[in-house]
């Protein structure tokens, strides 16, 4: 898995956010992400958790951007399965995978917190965990494609399909407008594999320690930081 570039994070011209999003508002997600890697090149990145509702974004990019860097975020709490669906991913598309991690490990995060991080303040943890090595990976970057959706939380259904952020990198979102069916009838005409995990009720994968199956009715985040109150881990909060 290779390391990101050094990038300049100034496309050397000026964009018109609005009307970015006004022309792209209704346009294929291949269209978003082609425009997005002709205009920025090696500045974009990506991001993926590589679960069930990633596969259409990652054969996307390997499609019409396969050099485009996918940041995975290595928490050191994830299922088994998931590193293992990660690499069946990255050898299945061809995919320009990069791995970050946390600056303070493991043990030393069990030490000063007296117990499990993820316990004690899920949203420190989340923080130290996901946020601040996606604020390194993301670098010199001036473009980050993520593939949240509008149907996913109360949060993202206000995004736009382009957000500056106060870094100055710009969120680009080519799935933003696909439903969940839409995320299925992608990944069943074009026979791609489902994570390990769904069969057996996880409907949506977070870090093991804060990720629960889901029962019938409910929401598919309902197992995420269940009994908490907390929906998001950070990384997708405007800033």
């Amino acid at each position: 898995m290779s390391a990101l570039p050094a990038h300049n994070n100034d496309p050397g011209f000026d964009l018109n956010i609005p009307q970015l999003n006004a022309r792209f508002e209704h346009r294929a997600a291949e269209d978003i992400l082609r425009w997005t890697w002709q205009t920025f090149g090696a500045a974009a990145v990506a991001s993926s958790s590589f679960q069930t509702q990633s596969i259409p974004l990652l054969h996307l990019i390997s499609k019409v951007c396969p050099a485009l860097p996918v940041i995975f975020i290595d928490t050191g709490f994830h299922f088994p399965e998931t590193l293992a669906f990660r690499d069946e991913l990255q050898r299945r598309f061809d995919l320009n995978i990069v791995t970050v991690r946390a600056q303070v490990d493991q043990s030393e995060q069990f030490r000063r917190h007296g117990e499990a991080p993820y316990r004690s303040d899920p949203d420190l943890c989340c923080y130290i965990n996901k946020v601040e090595p996606m604020q390194r990976a993301l670098a010199g970057a001036a473009a980050w494609v993520s593939g949240v959706r509008r149907d996913q939380t109360a949060n993202r259904a206000g995004l736009p399909v382009f957000q500056p952020r106060d870094d100055g990198v710009l969120k680009v979102h080519p799935m933003l407008h696909w439903t969940e069916q839409q995320v299925w009838t992608y990944i069943n005409r074009h026979d791609l594999p489902a994570h390990p995990l769904l069969a057996q009720g996880y409907a949506s994968i977070g870090c093991a320690p804060c990720t629960r199956p889901v029962t019938d009715g409910e929401d598919a985040r309902a197992g995420r930081w269940a009994g908490t109150g907390k929906t998001e881990c950070g990384l997708h909060l405007e800033r």
